[in-house]
């Protein structure tokens, strides 16, 4: 497994697996619409977008949003996407992934990396789990959307 940063000239490895990361929750498929939202986060620098492949092939990725922790005048990120193809999962594939992210974060002197999750996504909840992350009891996330 190779994973490497997405950038403008590779965004086209990821398009596909974000586009069924979408349809995964519900959205339609639209890839050009996907590829300028993915082009104009990388364009401002407003994500890092890791990609695994086996074999020369894109099988999963994750991004990470930047945001800040005042208490701390630090950096923190988001995880916010993660996918994995249906054909590589349970092949260590999030797994790697996470574990760039980690290191992403130790080296670009981030206070956290945070994230959330469906209350049914359990495997998910016991990869994040058994790679250290906690559930943060200590506070409510409150949200409203549009």
């Amino acid at each position: 497994m190779e994973i490497c940063t997405v950038t403008i000239a590779t965004v086209g490895d990821v398009l596909p697996l974000f586009n069924a990361y979408r349809e995964f929750y519900g959205q339609q498929s639209d890839l050009e619409r996907a590829k300028q939202f993915l082009l104009e986060r990388l364009n401002k620098e407003e994500s890092v977008i890791f990609l695994a492949y086996i074999n020369a092939q894109p099988v999963g990725f994750v991004q990470l949003y930047p945001t800040f922790s005042s208490v701390a005048m630090k950096k923190a990120f988001i995880l916010n996407d993660l996918f994995v193809a249906e054909h590589a999962r349970k092949h260590g594939v999030a797994h790697a992934l996470i574990e760039q992210c980690y290191s992403y974060c130790v080296r670009n002197d981030g206070r956290y990396l945070g994230l959330e999750t469906a209350t049914d996504n359990v495997r998910a909840q016991k990869l994040y789990e058994k790679l250290g992350m906690r559930i943060d009891n200590g506070v409510f996330h409150y949200i409203k959307y549009w």
